[in-house]
């Protein structure tokens, strides 16, 4: 097929998937599977290999996620039914005054998400978020969307997190310019799809507490209140286990036993089977929580989350058709030969693929592959080379919808409708990652 027909055949897709999901009321995981089909023939993919592709996406994407997102609602289902999240809501609100509380949470995600994939992220924080809300410090809508902007901002823009030191590492960015430049694009960023944009979402979307969420200091388990130091440590214990790993493939080499073990510790499956093996310990064992009682919280966290596990690998599946039909090679041949300047060429392209297939990570790499051949006779600067990452991270997380699981994410934690979601979650994102372009943009035009 040529690339016009491609694109066109994705364009219809996203479409399609918008109508079905949120017109027809179809269900999310059997709308994006059978989209996905439809992409593939429409695409001119043999028959034979859609179903192959099928179970790729679901596999690739699974085998992450589902291990993430099930240790993760296990850990923080045990932190927030002892009273652990609430005591560091707690001191949040004590230090920071409820007025300032989103400040105060999406200053949190932008932090701690440095060494982490969004999906960890969100899942090791959006206890605190429930927990900040119960404490009075602000609506769901107004703390969720900020905690949000701050692990999206922080994935989009600053190193060590994945996406960015993926590229920049492709493209040979300079990493201490990454580092500045990654500041100077992405608190701005965070401040106006976070802390600003939620106080004017809250006017347009209402939210509840999700029911699950909903626990009173008389619904505590274990005996007494966990310390603000236990609380903050074992929700931090994760987050430098990770780092290790960050550290480990700087500084360490990689064929020493130390690098492998470095390795194996910060994986996130590890870091976080770690942290749920702590918490139970430290929050159910020391504290007379009986065995049983510890093992049915763990199998009440597994409900909701086998919904959102579902639901981000069909968006896999979705993604992986679209990936396997050739539409992102299509993409970049089609404005290769536009001539717009370098950075806004890589936010454009980066944006398309986003639309098209979802994730923002693969958006990232997709883009970087497609533009290496374009940089090349260009002669850029360790510098530049850095903006054109921060442009590429920029276009790789707007405009959000269906196809996207963080998108799912978002929708199935804070149980928002799809429209709800759109109104709040891909607005954000679209303001982060434009936010953070227009800054390398003006940057580029004085950085030589």
């Amino acid at each position: 097929m040529s690339d016009i027909s491609l694109i066109l055949t994705a364009a219809g897709s996203i479409i399609l998937l918008l109508f079905l999901v949120m017109k027809v009321r179809l269900h999310a995981v059997v709308a994006l599977i059978l989209v996905a089909m439809l992409a593939g023939i429409c695409s001119g993919m043999e028959p034979s290999k859609i179903a192959e592709t099928i179970q790729k996406g679901m596999g690739g994407t699974l085998g992450f996620v589902a291990v993430v997102v099930a240790l993760g609602a296990m850990f923080g289902k045990v932190m927030e039914a002892t009273g652990a999240l609430d005591q560091i809501a707690h001191t949040l609100l004590a230090r920071f005054g409820e007025k300032r509380a989103h400040w105060a949470i999406a200053i949190t995600g932008f932090i701690c998400a440095l060494p982490l994939f969004f999906d960890v992220a969100v899942v090791l924080l959006i206890g605190l978020a429930f927990a900040i809300v119960r404490r009075g410090g602000g609506s769901m809508v107004k703390i969720g969307i900020s905690l949000l902007a701050g692990i999206a901002a922080c994935q989009a823009f600053l190193i060590p997190a994945p996406g960015p030191i993926l590229v920049a590492a492709q493209v040979h960015a300079d990493f201490g310019y990454m580092i500045l430049f990654g500041l100077v694009a992405g608190i701005p960023a965070m401040i106006l799809g976070g802390p600003i944009f939620s106080k004017i979402a809250e006017k347009y979307v209402k939210l509840e507490l999700p029911e699950h969420a909903k626990m009173g200091d008389a619904d505590r388990e274990g005996q007494g209140k966990p310390s603000f130091g236990l609380a903050l440590g074992l929700v931090v214990f994760p987050l430098v286990l990770i780092g290790l790993k960050t550290i480990a493939a700087r500084f360490v080499d990689p064929s020493s036993a130390a690098y492998q073990w470095l390795q194996f510790i910060g994986h996130p499956f590890t870091a976080i089977l770690v942290a749920c093996l702590a918490a139970f310990y430290l929050l159910g064992h020391r504290r007379k929580m009986p065995a049983s009682r510890v093992m049915e919280l763990c199998s009440e966290s597994l409900q909701p989350a086998g919904v959102i596990i579902l639901v981000t690998g069909a968006g896999g599946v979705f993604k992986q058709v679209l990936i396997d039909s050739g539409v992102g090679a299509a993409l970049g041949n089609m404005l290769a030969g536009s001539g717009l300047p370098i950075v806004l060429l890589a936010f454009i392209l980066a944006a398309a693929v986003r639309v098209i297939q979802g994730s923002a990570t693969v958006a990232m790499l997709t883009t970087c592959g497609l533009i290496l051949p374009m940089l090349e006779p260009l002669g850029l600067s360790g510098a530049q080379l850095s903006l054109v990452t921060i442009a590429i991270g920029g276009g790789a997380i707007v405009f959000s919808h269906v196809n996207d699981s963080g998108f799912w994410l978002a929708n199935r934690f804070f149980g928002m409708t799809e429209k709800q979601t759109l109104q709040s979650w891909t607005i954000m994102e679209t303001i982060i990652g434009t936010t953070g372009a227009v800054i390398a943009m003006i940057l580029s035009l004085f950085v030589h």
